[in-house]
């Protein structure tokens, strides 16, 4: 369902934790602007624990080049910004042939998402807490994802901070160079504003392929779950916009 709504609803309910990107400036003195907000957030005992206990199996420490990865599976799937972690646990649950690398800075998600991980025995599943831009950057080498995921990433709505929305030109380099060939970048939004912005910057961008629409929209993935708010949402007659780009 495509509509013109009120502002986001399931960025604002879920509170996506506005995931990380750069606005590169030329003048070094000139701080780098993020799209995402750290928020506080307590930790409850069982994150706190899940943090502790979990991490050092399903955790990768920030840090130049990528760690090793367990082997054996078919193809590696990022996804940035995991929130409470529903959608990534659902698709690795899934699809267990392939490696699914979640991406957060919020902790009290990546606890919640590594409770689950560990109940559920998800040893296609792996985390990293930080920057999802420098995780791009720095740890992801060239050509070697065969999916990204970037779902309901905060619009900021207002004109004077779409400087800070992740989806930009350094953006599209670094997906670019993360994808292998032919390998896509799958983007949701429930703000129809926005998913014109993120269409016209890749229908415009030549080394990406649209695999939707002319206005670049495809009918939701069954890859994708629904969460509880986009479930609400649709009921009330809200939109939601998925977006699904290849490399050439």
């Amino acid at each position: 369902m495509r509509q013109s709504r009120p502002p986001s609803f399931i960025a604002a309910r879920e509170n996506r934790w506005q995931y990380a990107a750069h606005m590169q400036s030329d003048d070094p003195r000139h701080r780098s602007i993020r799209s995402f907000v750290r928020r506080g957030g307590r930790l409850t005992p069982s994150q706190r624990n899940a943090l502790e206990r979990y991490w050092p199996h399903f955790g990768l420490d920030f840090r130049p080049g990528m760690p090793p990865l367990p082997g054996g599976f078919a193809a590696l799937k990022l996804e940035i910004g995991i929130g409470n972690g529903d959608a990534l646990l659902h698709m690795a649950d899934a699809d267990p042939d392939s490696l699914y690398i979640g991406v957060e800075v919020h902790e009290p998600g990546i606890g919640r998402c590594l409770n689950l991980a560990h109940q559920r025995q998800l040893d296609n599943l792996r985390l990293i807490r930080h920057d999802a831009i420098e995780v791009l950057e720095k740890m992801i080498e060239p050509g070697t994802l065969d999916r990204i995921l970037l779902l309901f990433p905060d619009p900021w709505p207002k004109k004077r901070h779409h400087k800070r929305r992740i989806v930009n030109a350094r953006f599209r380099d670094l997906v670019h160079r993360a994808l292998k060939s032919g390998a896509e970048i799958h983007i949701a939004t429930d703000w129809q504003e926005y998913a014109e912005w993120i269409a016209q910057q890749f229908l415009g961008d030549g080394r990406f392929v649209n695999r939707g629409d002319a206005e670049g929209y495809i009918e939701r993935p069954e890859y994708r779950p629904q969460t509880r708010f986009e479930q609400r949402g649709l009921r009330l007659g809200h939109g939601v916009w998925d977006l699904l780009f290849a490399k050439k």
